[in-house]
């Protein structure tokens, strides 16, 4: 008969040596009940309707408010970081009209496979070790992992809602594995954000109310990732060249001196900076194509084109404005709408 290790000390200890073997920068763990706030904070927010046409938030809510509930057999939450902090200064090409922005977590491979292999690696080796019960998370279940991070000691959700580090800065994704063993709980960080306000008025949207607080409604990474339809107007001119989410916030943050180099090769790949004529003349299989593999590609064709002719509207390039005329009369509105509103804008 197989024998596990029991001791919590010696498990824990063991399991931060693999988390460091398997690529994962930092590792906290917290009981799935340590963010008894959680109910109010999600309710207030969705009550203010900030959540804008993200309907999932909405749903589940008794779980993704109560970790606990979500697995009442969970003891323990191991929270773990992966980095993706970019090779090269990501605001940069906001100055270059004639490409598109696209936010650094999405300019390579598609960051939920990754982590999520290496979760169930870790997962199945901690299972290995001990004959628990686990189960993984990577942004894709109702599980809200900022907090449940900070509750972990792995950082803290600065002013603009995004989780921070000391050691790591702010580019890193988040995993979770839930457990039915008892481990050894970390303390909570708490914020190191002092007066510093870099990151709310760096936001070209102004999306924060006010400190600690976020309006998706009027937030550049849901505008071009989660809203469909047309975008506001009004809010148009704001997105400049970004086609896909916004670093700004995270850029802005001084905590990023002391960002560590991602080990990870994959996240940096070729969607940093694509030229925006090629991307305004692809069809459904065009896109597809391309962006295979890609988080991006969850978008579709029709909102990365809407996107893009926001951005061609922006570059006061008048040699794209035949690529906006010609997709005037594109079979989807939001796509027709932008075209038109780009037309009006260029010489």
């Amino acid at each position: 008969m197989r024998s596990w290790i029991s001791d919590p000390a010696e498990i824990r200890s063991r399991l931060e040596q693999q988390a460091r073997a398997e690529g994962f920068s930092a590792l906290g763990i917290c009981a799935p009940d340590a963010n008894p706030q959680l109910p109010e904070r999600l309710a207030a927010f969705l009550e203010q309707g900030r959540h804008g046409q993200m309907g999932w938030m909405a749903e589940r809510t008794h779980w993704r408010a109560s970790p606990a509930t979500l697995w009442p057999e969970a003891r323990s939450v191991v929270m773990l970081a992966e980095l993706y902090t970019p090779e090269h200064d990501p605001m940069a090409v906001l100055d270059h009209k004639n490409r598109g922005a696209v936010s650094v977590y999405a300019q390579g491979k598609d960051y939920h496979d990754l982590v999520k292999k290496r979760l169930k690696r870790l997962g199945g080796w901690l299972v290995g070790l001990t004959g628990c019960e686990i189960k993984v998370f990577v942004d894709t279940a109702p599980v809200m992992e900022k907090p449940l991070a900070q509750a972990a000691g792995l950082g803290w959700q600065g002013k603009h809602t995004n989780l921070l580090s000391r050691e790591l800065g702010s580019w890193f994704f988040l995993g979770a594995i839930f457990t039915t063993l008892d481990l050894p709980k970390d303390a909570p960080e708490h914020s190191h954000c002092g007066s510093c306000r870099a990151c709310l008025d760096a936001c070209p949207t102004g999306a924060f109310p006010a400190p600690y607080q976020l309006d998706a409604r009027r937030c550049i990474s849901y505008l071009t990732i989660e809203h469909k339809g047309p975008v506001d107007p009004e809010l148009r001119p704001m997105l400049g060249n970004r086609i896909y989410g916004c670093d700004d916030c995270l850029a802005a943050c001084p905590w990023n001196k002391f960002a560590q180099a991602a080990t990870e090769l994959r996240y940096h790949g070729p969607h940093g900076a694509p030229v925006l004529a090629e991307l305004a003349q692809l069809d459904d299989a065009g896109f597809r194509e391309r962006f295979s593999g890609s988080p991006i590609k969850r978008i579709g064709r029709d909102r990365m084109v809407r996107n893009v002719l926001y951005a061609i509207g922006n570059s006061g390039l008048a040699h794209l404005r035949p690529l906006a005329e010609a997709l005037r009369q594109d079979p989807d509105p939001g796509v027709a709408d932008a075209a038109q509103w780009a037309c009006e804008r260029l010489p």
